[in-house]
């Protein structure tokens, strides 16, 4: 495969997992892959096993792996976090979950020694390196090196569904992370601190931007053609299609394309009737939020309001 050479068996063996994703032992029942052979073996044990969810018959190789199961359908969480309150369904959740806070990443890749809070995201980051993307679209053939990638690919860009509702003000999200994100604008929720000071933030990824800008702490995503330098490897990505001229995302109306899907939504308005924006003062209707200040503004000056700021605030 290469000409790397090892002063020890293991270290070949470990890297060799490069060049096969790390999963040398597939299964002849599903096609799944696995690590090793005893990880293999147990998981055959799914395939005749009489542990059995009578919610959707999905089979697992233990009765605690059924019990544990079960909490996704009963929504049981019983395993609390102690400096953000966040329930988990597991005591291992709970322990991945706490390092979001402790910082700790104790997985490390042997290629580039970037460290990761869990296995996954390393046998995922390991991709990187062999550029394998076993997960491919059945709608517009895309690859990705994720299995959940795709799923939110498909979700996302080929779907319309949005299933998650706002119990503050009913807004409609296709996600249920980006509906958690939504709620903290009501709630005012700040759960991501940073270990370095006192400040406090609404997403993961502000905390990201925020230790690499103030306490040089996290790595920075380089752009290869003009050394643009970004917090957030999503940026860049959509960054060097701009230099590209790359825009993955087709209007089904009039075919126009753009680099990202929030471009397509926003041009996608154009096509539809829907007015989703209202003033708070006379009730006219908007396509798009952007136009709703400037026409408070106008409103209230025309009411007699003077603190015309304030008022759109407390109203919007």
């Amino acid at each position: 495969m290469c000409d790397k050479r090892f002063t020890t068996k293991g270290s070949l063996n470990r890297h060799k997992q490069i060049h096969t994703t790390g999963k040398l032992y597939s299964c002849s029942q599903c096609d799944k892959h696995f690590k090793t052979l005893k990880h293999l073996k147990q998981h055959m044990n799914v395939h005749s096993s009489k542990y059995k969810c009578d919610e959707c018959g999905k089979c697992f190789s233990s009765k605690r792996n059924l019990t544990v199961h079960g909490q996704c359908h009963s929504g049981e969480k019983p395993f609390q976090c102690t400096v953000c309150s966040k329930r988990c369904r597991t005591s291992g959740h709970l322990v991945v979950h706490s390092r979001i806070h402790s910082g700790e990443k104790p997985y490390k890749c042997h290629e580039c020694h970037k460290t990761f809070s869990r296995s996954g995201s390393l046998n995922a980051h390991m991709r990187v390196h062999t550029g394998d993307k076993p997960y491919k679209c059945s709608l517009c053939d895309k690859r990705f090196s994720r299995s959940t990638n795709l799923q939110r690919h498909e979700h996302c860009v080929h779907s319309n569904r949005r299933p998650y509702d706002c119990r503050w003000c009913g807004k409609l999200f296709k996600t249920s992370a980006v509906l958690k994100h939504h709620v903290y604008t009501h709630t005012g929720a700040k759960p991501y601190s940073c270990r370095h000071c006192s400040e406090c933030f609404t997403m993961l990824e502000q905390l990201k931007t925020h230790l690499l800008k103030s306490h040089d702490e996290g790595t920075w995503f380089t752009c290869h053609i003009c050394e643009k330098k970004f917090s957030l490897k999503g940026n860049l990505k959509t960054h060097v299609r701009r230099h590209e001229g790359v825009k993955p995302y087709v209007c089904d109306e009039c075919l126009k394309c753009f680099c990202t899907a929030s471009e397509l939504r926003l041009h996608a308005v154009k096509h539809s009737n829907a007015k989703l924006f209202c003033c708070g003062l006379c009730a006219k209707d908007f396509k798009r939020k952007r136009n709703v200040p400037k026409h408070f503004k106008r409103c209230a000056a025309k009411l007699g309001f003077s603190d015309v700021q304030s008022i759109y605030e407390c109203v919007c």
